[in-house]
């Protein structure tokens, strides 16, 4: 496969900085301001920041903000198949001569100062955004918060943080107190904030935050609340109670993204023009690749023989996303699960395959291609067994499934453990 002209200038772009990540915000002030501040040049924001369905809540959001027939920008990380899913301008990803002249100018502004890649990107994003007119643009945290390059946006018109949990630890800290601090740098004085499911001490934290600068919350479980039923969910806000249909993401874990996608409908309804019917339909109508995702044609998908053999793929890779997985594996029962899971060595592979263990009929791990930071397919598997798996390794994931269809009894093909693994999965189906 031939280099896209945008990979090349990324690959440039990637050695501007030693470090892959290096949390400050002054390398990107100075490039924001000799493009003078196309930050304060954008639509109104919706900024996200949580450890779990930062991208599942945005695409609710937009979803939803597109229903009402709204142009919306989107900006999240990381990408799956290629760089350009991360800019999303008025509905449509970047073009490759866009994308290339934007990186170039970039490149040529900043000159050999030191700067991350994100920074730079971000920096380019910003100028996309800034130049192409929309009604919103949603904005992803790429790490915590405070010092995140995204963070630059003085006065976006919310904010949102998803649930916490202990990830990235390398980065921010190893305290669930020390990463939510870093999420909550994301508040901003008079500017409302929808706060996703928390435990106590993250909620506390939050708080402290929010009172030293004069933030209003909007809490679940204290100002908002959900009751899930089988093919709908109750809310319950500052408006009363409304039913609202399950989304198509699957999962329970998705039924809470959607609810706080609603929440923040609340606070910004004015602004916007919200309709409860189009709020309803934009959850039927969200798509987010690589999260529990069916796989129906493809290198691998065209390998089954067809029914009662499916093929699906998802790209959670901590212990959250063990959990939530699990959940949908219990409604799985009524054929075999057969799992092919690859990660990456900085994540806890144990925490993850834990609870996957009792519901899935047999594991093989594969090394993730291409990313040299990958657990080896042993280690993988030997993570597996430690969890309660009888794993075995793979050297691929094509050989995995011809191996389940040759050995195991018909069921259903889950293909987990990692974005990248999830990204290289898509961009075969492609």
């Amino acid at each position: 496969m031939s280099m896209r002209r945008s990979d090349v200038v990324l690959e440039r772009l990637s050695l501007l900085h030693p470090k892959i990540i290096d949390l400050s915000l002054g390398r990107v002030e100075r490039l924001l301001a000799l493009f003078d501040h196309p930050e304060e040049k954008l639509p109104p924001v919706i900024h996200v920041a949580g450890t779990n369905g930062k991208g599942s809540f945005l695409a609710y959001v937009r979803a939803i903000l597109e229903a009402h027939e709204k142009r919306v920008h989107l900006y999240t990380s990381p990408h799956l198949v290629k760089f350009h899913e991360r800019i999303r301008l008025a509905g449509e990803l970047i073009s490759e001569d866009d994308l290339v002249s934007l990186l170039e100018e970039c490149e040529k502004v900043n000159g050999p100062e030191s700067i991350t890649f994100f920074e730079v990107t971000t920096v380019a994003a910003f100028i996309a955004y800034s130049r192409a007119p929309a009604d919103a643009l949603l904005l992803e945290t790429g790490l915590g918060g405070r010092l995140d390059a995204t963070n630059m946006v003085a006065q976006p018109a919310l904010t949102a943080i998803t649930p916490i949990s202990v990830d990235h630890t390398q980065f921010l800290g190893d305290t669930i107190e020390g990463i939510a601090a870093e999420k909550a740098g994301i508040l901003k004085s008079g500017v409302p904030c929808v706060v996703g499911k928390q435990t106590d001490d993250v909620l506390a934290v939050i708080e402290v935050r929010a009172k030293e600068i004069g933030t209003e919350l909007y809490v679940e479980g204290r100002d908002w609340s959900i009751e899930i039923e089988v093919d709908s969910f109750l809310f319950t806000g500052r408006n009363g109670t409304v039913r609202y249909p399950r989304p198509n993401l699957l999962g329970a874990h998705q039924v809470e993204n959607a609810a706080l996608a609603v929440a923040a409908t609340d606070l910004v309804s004015d602004q916007f023009a919200l309709k409860e019917d189009k709020i309803k339909l934009g959850l039927t109508q969200a798509s987010w690749p690589g999260r529990m995702q069916q796989l129906n044609s493809g290198l691998l998908p065209d390998m089954l023989p067809g029914d009662p053999w499916e093929l699906w793929l998802d790209g959670g890779h901590n212990e959250s996303a063990g959990l939530a997985l699990a959940k949908i594996l219990e409604t799985w029962q009524d054929k075999p699960v057969h799992i092919v899971y690859g990660m990456l060595n900085t994540k806890a592979a144990s925490e993850y395959l834990r609870p996957l263990a009792s519901l899935g009929t047999s594991l093989r791990a594969i090394e993730i291609p291409f990313e040299p930071a990958s657990l080896s397919a042993e280690d993988a598997a030997g993570h597996a067994n430690e969890a309660g798996f009888d794993a075995k390794a793979c050297p691929s994931a094509e050989q995995a499934v011809a191996e389940i269809l040759a050995q195991e009894k018909p069921g259903r093909i889950l293909i987990c453990g990692s974005l990248y693994l999830a990204g290289h999965i898509l961009s075969e189906s492609s």
